[in-house]
């Protein structure tokens, strides 16, 4: 998402974050400055992620089957700022007394629920205090840094929703979702920003559909075609290094996410992936006891069910990757693109063909 107004960020300061982790980010940029609302940035401790782990091995025996978190602590630390336990960054760099007596409290309620969790309360205390000194001089109050940044000079404002639209914890496949609005509404709810200052909506694509872990998955292809898809474009996930699982693209998926973003426009990546197909299929709807259905399923059970109508595609059999310029896209990689612009009704800003940067190319 692009506003008017060059600064550039996840959109939800809102998230849980970690002082270790931001120790090290210092430590390895001693230019870092860590713009955030204190009011609003959950800290996430050791025992957070503990019990993230925990949980799924919990739901593995209760159910027989887990969500496939990342088990980084995420949701454990949103349930701690959902039920107003939870600390902040203002707490950390205000009366440490204060925030020890309720770290305490918080770490004993997690043991009281985990009996086999265990939390070396004083020695963590001691860590968060070095971290806390470190990190204050870097600290500034998200909302009036941003307001600043939209109605001062002119200037560039780029925010990263940083997970896909169906990992949105209220849109989303859920419960196999993460734990915040990840969807363009992060953006106002997540840095403080007013709804009129959001410019433009880009859409990131891959022209093939990929998802890591556990969830429903209609057009998935568990053959050849998803080993390829797997192989040539190096799904592997960033965070748990899972192998993503692969399929065709589903422009249900698509139409679903722009009623919900209002894209402007979309970035088609990794067009070349699809290079050697012989011919390309495209989920276009979905049926259910044999009846297109005009929506996208909210639940799992039903999603499962659905049959994915399919159009099929020539390949274009030829390697896109030197391409630079529309006119240097064989025809039949054209009529993809302009297949899946038609159908979702927003146009394709860019076309990736390649990883460098010379490999986006830009349609207008």
């Amino acid at each position: 998402m692009r506003r008017k107004g060059s600064r550039a960020g996840r959109s939800d300061w809102s998230s849980p974050i970690g002082p270790t982790s931001v120790c090290v980010a210092v430590d390895g940029n001693k230019q870092t400055q860590l713009v955030g609302r204190k009011h609003l940035h959950v800290l996430l401790f050791d025992f957070h992620q503990a019990v993230d782990g925990l949980q799924e091995v919990q739901r593995q025996a209760q159910e027989g089957k887990n969500i496939g978190t990342t088990k980084k602590g995420i949701g454990p630390a949103y349930s701690s700022k959902a039920s107003r336990t939870g600390l902040r960054i203002c707490d950390l760099l205000a009366d440490f007394k204060e925030f020890s007596g309720r770290f305490k409290n918080l770490a004993q309620q997690y043991q009281s629920m985990f009996p086999m969790l265990e939390v070396d309360a004083e020695a963590q205390l001691k860590k968060l205090k070095e971290y806390a000194e470190r990190i204050r001089p870097m600290v500034r109050d998200g909302v009036y840094f941003m307001y600043e940044a939209i109605h001062g000079s002119p200037k560039k404002i780029l925010v990263e929703g940083a997970n896909a639209a169906l990992l949105d914890i209220d849109f989303g496949t859920y419960p196999f979702v993460t734990s915040s609005n990840c969807t363009v509404g992060g953006v106002c709810t997540g840095l403080g920003i007013p709804p009129q200052n959001v410019g433009e909506v880009y859409g990131v694509v891959k022209a093939y559909t990929t998802r890591v872990g556990i969830g429903a998955f209609p057009t998935e292809q568990l053959n050849a075609i998803g080993e390829l898809l797997q192989t040539r474009g190096h799904e592997v996930g960033v965070t748990t290094g899972r192998k993503r699982r692969c399929g065709w693209l589903d422009l249900v998926i698509l139409r679903y996410a722009h009623m919900i973003n209002g894209f402007t426009a979309f970035a088609l990546t990794k067009l070349d992936i699809l290079d050697v197909l012989d011919e390309i299929k495209v989920g276009v709807a979905y049926k259910l006891n044999g009846k297109r259905i005009p929506y996208f399923p909210a639940n799992m059970e039903v999603l499962h069910k659905v049959e994915v109508e399919y159009e099929t595609l020539p390949g274009w059999k030829s390697d896109t990757t030197a391409a630079r310029m529309w006119d240097d896209l064989p025809p039949k990689a054209q009529n993809y693109i302009r297949f899946v612009e038609n159908q979702v009704g927003v146009p394709i800003k860019w076309v990736g063909v390649g990883k460098s940067r010379e490999s986006m190319i830009q349609m207008f």
